[in-house]
């Protein structure tokens, strides 16, 4: 009679020689499913690590894409923090060196922007927290560009920085953009003048004001405003509204530059016309097409650039516009794009589209008015370049 011990001996050998199958029989099924054939027992053991290092860089693969997928979903646009010298009620720490901050009055600065209130007297500007972050003015220089406001203190979606409320809201565009491009292109692309006719005033500025009631939740549908002109008008306020223009001050000149190789200055436009700027010239005058039949041939457009030097011009111009800028242009030059497309029904081409949206995108950062006037051509241009080219420079 066996003992306990030969007994328990035998039970676990053949528990060690049922394991050592079952693992073989894995790497069988794991080795023919990626196409590869068994040899000896000994060359199965020796395939089995690469086999364990290629199945873990595939896994990695997959999450890697996800992520990225997933982040080009929710852009992480960086934004400059907009610091203004701030009196502080009572005791407070800087929120970067965690020192306190001494003093009675402008004892340090606040991330704020500066909006007007109208009152009924006199305009006064009051301060409008955008992330509220408090620190130190020496300290302001070392913060990094990772400002993001705060929803509660964005008020309003019209005459917002655009950077500001896409972050706000963790969206990639404004709300306003994507919800009236998609009203628009669901039932507008054929109606004729689209963007070219005006809708009614007021009720292109009760639209604005249910964006900035309502925000996302705003019903801008054909059971509220039937004419499609209203929804166009509103969009195209959106853009004229914005303190920093979609098309920025900074990238202005080398916008300018692709439609204009040779853009002659104001003083000389003045000085062919016999014009002193200072004397005879003020913001506060219309620019009108008499002024334009005034100039000099000289002064129109004579050379014409090279196709491939103006779209080279204009890609290094989109380099310069912050991210958030850019995506929306080139989420609203695609939408023109497909407006030209229905030119037959709309009557609406590139060239159309581009003196309507030219000075709305656009903003010359010159008070000049001769220089305003200057660019109205231009800034046409260069709208019906980026709608033409929209598929090279995006």
């Amino acid at each position: 009679m066996p003992s306990k011990e030969s007994w328990s001996g035998r039970k676990t050998n053949r528990a060690a020689v049922h394991k050592s199958k079952q693992e073989g029989r894995q790497q069988d099924l794991l080795i023919a499913a990626l196409g590869m054939k068994l040899g000896s027992p000994k060359s199965s053991v020796t395939i089995w690590q690469p086999l364990k290092l290629f199945a873990y860089s595939q896994l990695t693969s997959l999450v890697r894409r996800a992520t990225l997928k997933e982040n080009e979903q929710i852009p992480k646009y960086e934004k400059i923090h907009n610091f203004k010298v701030h009196t502080f009620r009572g005791p407070h720490w800087c929120e970067y060196c965690a020192n306190f901050m001494w003093g009675l009055i402008a004892q340090g600065v606040k991330c704020a922007v500066l909006e007007a209130r109208k009152s009924k007297i006199k305009l006064a500007a009051g301060s409008v927290s955008d992330c509220g972050l408090n620190v130190h003015k020496q300290c302001s220089k070392m913060v990094p560009n990772d400002c993001k406001p705060d929803l509660k203190h964005v008020k309003k979606v019209y005459s917002c920085d655009l950077t500001t409320l896409v972050k706000a809201h963790t969206t990639k565009r404004p709300m306003v953009v994507d919800m009236c491009i998609r009203e628009i292109e669901s039932r507008g692309l054929n109606s004729e003048g689209l963007y070219r006719v005006s809708g009614f005033s007021d009720l292109i500025e009760d639209v604005k004001m249910a964006f900035d009631r309502d925000g996302e939740k705003a019903d801008i549908s054909v059971n509220m405003y039937e004419d499609i002109n209203i929804i166009t008008g509103a969009l195209k306020l959106y853009f004229r509204d914005l303190p920093i223009p979609l098309i920025t001050y900074d990238a202005y000149p080398k916008f300018i530059e692709s439609a204009n190789p040779s853009r002659p200055s104001s003083n000389a436009i003045c000085s062919s016309l016999d014009l002193s700027a200072a004397d005879h010239l003020s913001p506060l005058i219309p620019i009108t097409s008499t002024w334009t039949s005034l100039l000099p041939p000289s002064f129109m457009l004579e050379e014409i650039m090279d196709p491939d030097e103006q779209l080279e011009t204009l890609h290094e111009a989109l380099k310069l516009l912050p991210p958030a800028h850019c995506e929306t242009l080139r989420y609203l030059m695609a939408h023109l794009k497909r407006v030209t497309l229905h030119e037959k029904e709309n009557l609406m081409n590139a060239e159309n589209l581009g003196i309507v949206f030219g000075p709305t995108l656009m903003r010359s950062p010159e008070l000049d008015a001769m220089a305003a006037l200057n660019d109205i051509r231009y800034q046409r241009l260069v709208v019906e370049l980026l709608i033409k080219n929209e598929d090279i420079l995006f």
